[in-house]
């Protein structure tokens, strides 16, 4: 039986998980490196669905013809750290950019980050 959890009910073991697999792999010592590298290639997708809030803040300025995009705020926590991001997100809830991500030093402050985004 396999248990699957979202990012965001486990995001304070993420990169401890991600470092140990890697070095299963590849070796001691090469597992923190290669975790950096795959979190910023993520980035975006890893931020995304480990929001616990969002919010939408308004339409993302786009060509006639091409893909509706909204700007959404979002809040979570990933890696220990409180985060309030600024996405570009599809009408599927996909995302597709980040525009600006901060990290907080606890809830209290995300949460007034989140609330002052726009």
């Amino acid at each position: 039986m396999n248990v699957v959890q979202p990012i965001a009910l486990a995001s304070d073991r993420v990169m401890t998980a991600l470092i140990a697999g890697l070095e299963l792999e590849f070796g001691r010592g090469a597992g923190e490196a290669l975790a950096s590298r795959f979190m910023e290639a993520e980035d975006i997708d890893i931020h995304w669905d480990a929001r616990n809030e969002e919010r939408w803040i308004g339409a993302y300025g786009s060509q006639e013809g091409e893909v509706e995009l909204d700007r959404i705020a979002a809040t979570g926590f990933l890696d220990g750290r409180w985060f309030v991001a600024l996405f570009i997100v599809d009408g599927d809830g996909n995302a597709h950019g980040m525009l600006s991500c901060r990290t907080c030093a606890s809830a209290d402050a995300a949460a007034l980050a989140f609330a002052q985004a726009r």
